[in-house]
């Protein structure tokens, strides 16, 4: 495995791709391969599983818990509460029903999904509460745009945020004009969801682009891998690619030993440049 790694806070080393679980638990037929995968990418040194009460209503969680059976210490173990969720017992309440799915009695990193009614304050109580019981070891966000981490580091307490989880791939960079560089400045890990831009589907010209083959080609690697290895060039970004199958999964461990040249980084930012301007911040 490479020594490709993120830091967080207290000198945390964990590996640049991780594993997203996002659509898995959905479908009863497909849980023994989703299972097989996850350990396959344990295996693999993948060793970051995120997750969500949202996925699958709960279910993803579920594949996930069956998955670490015998294995909860070899994992860096991440799950998001909703925004509805997100404070005061109710937060105590959904965590409590995510550690049963997940059959664990803590969480490496417990996450505000995206902002709702709650107050940003209210939610780092919450989450403070649930340190104070043990019950997660640390916090963090997703879905937060430059302004509101700005906001939250306004907030008492709001500063032990750990890391913010936001849709980054190649095909969409406007993380690049202030959000990432602030949370870079600020030693914030960045977790990218949907590195793969959903295996294209966000943006069927991804994977078909000349750009991105001959790149591929130059390295004797595959689009998926040259995509990962983009998202991960950056300091402190962690890619967070799902992956259902054994196949998908050593496929993109491999991309942690890919480094892509000078001349490979060119050619891809010209065929998708950064954005000059401030954008809103992608979501899906």
């Amino acid at each position: 495995m490479s020594d490709n790694t993120v830091m967080f806070e207290h000198g945390l080393a964990l590996p640049a791709i991780g594993q997203g679980t996002w659509y898995m638990g959905e479908n009863a037929g497909q849980r023994q391969k989703e299972i097989a995968a996850l350990r396959a990418g344990i295996d693999a040194g993948l060793t970051l599983i995120d997750t969500a009460e949202m996925y699958a209503d709960g279910g993803a969680e579920e594949v996930v818990g069956e998955a670490l059976q015998g294995r909860r210490e070899q994992v860096f173990l991440v799950s998001k509460v909703y925004p509805w969720n997100a404070g005061g017992q109710k937060t105590v309440a959904a965590c409590d029903a995510s550690l049963r799915r997940l059959k664990t009695d803590y969480l490496d990193l417990y996450l505000l999904h995206w902002r709702g009614n709650y107050s940003l304050a209210e939610t780092v109580e919450a989450m403070e509460t649930l340190i104070r019981q043990g019950k997660i070891r640390r916090w963090g966000v997703s879905n937060l745009d430059y302004d509101d981490m700005q906001e939250l580091y306004g907030v008492t307490g709001g500063k032990a945020c750990a890391t913010n989880q936001v849709l980054y791939h190649l095909g969409s960079r406007g993380i690049e004009f202030d959000l990432l560089p602030w949370c870079q400045q600020q030693q914030i890990p960045v977790m990218a969801y949907c590195p793969l831009a959903q295996a294209g589907r966000l943006r069927d010209d991804l994977f078909n682009s000349r750009a991105v083959k001959d790149v591929a080609h130059a390295h004797q690697a595959t689009p998926a891998q040259v995509l990962l290895a983009w998202a991960i060039r950056q300091p402190g970004v962690m890619a967070i690619p799902k992956a259902s199958s054994v196949d998908h999964v050593k496929e993109n461990a491999a991309a942690l030993a890919l480094q892509l040249s000078d001349e490979a980084i060119v050619l891809l930012d010209q065929a998708f440049p950064a954005p000059g301007r401030k954008t809103p911040l992608d979501v899906v």
